[in-house]
């Protein structure tokens, strides 16, 4: 694994990491959504990773030459809605959107959870900016090896 390796490595972790937290505050702040432009309440978003340049295991024989130039590391594979966690049910009658019974839908946006998930992914991201600057500092000091 070349230098440079690391350095997309780790640089794909930033990515992904800031695409997290761009997604978790973006579930923060329409924890009060109720109504969205289609009408719904908001609902809550959850990111997915996989690995970067995965390949098939007929791939993986067939281009050992190549494998050690692919792409390693994270991606995004998507951005999806949270069907899993049930929405919130507030008794306000007096609240525009409340339906017959004077419940109203509010997202499934636990603070909570949000806080802990954008808390991991700071963590993980620093995480990555410290490994990326130590894989520089490596590269540096290579560098002046070769100088002398």
């Amino acid at each position: 694994m070349s230098m440079f390796t690391s350095f997309d490595i780790n640089a794909s972790g930033l990515s992904a990491q800031r695409y997290r937290m761009d997604i978790i505050s973006e579930n923060v702040a329409n924890a009060n959504t109720t109504r969205t432009e289609d009408g719904t309440p908001y609902v809550r978003k959850v990111v997915t990773f996989a690995e970067k340049g995965k390949r098939t295991p007929f791939s993986r024989y067939m281009g050992q030459a190549v494998d050690d130039y692919s792409g390693k590391g994270v991606k995004v594979t998507g951005v999806h809605e949270d069907k899993v966690t049930e929405m919130n049910m507030v008794y306000d009658p007096a609240h525009p959107d409340a339906d017959e019974n004077g419940y109203v839908t509010y997202p499934n946006v636990n603070i909570i959870t949000e806080m802990t998930n954008l808390i991991d992914a700071t963590r993980a991201y620093e995480a990555n900016a410290t490994a990326f600057s130590a894989s520089k500092n490596m590269a540096l000091k290579g560098l002046e090896l070769g100088k002398g």
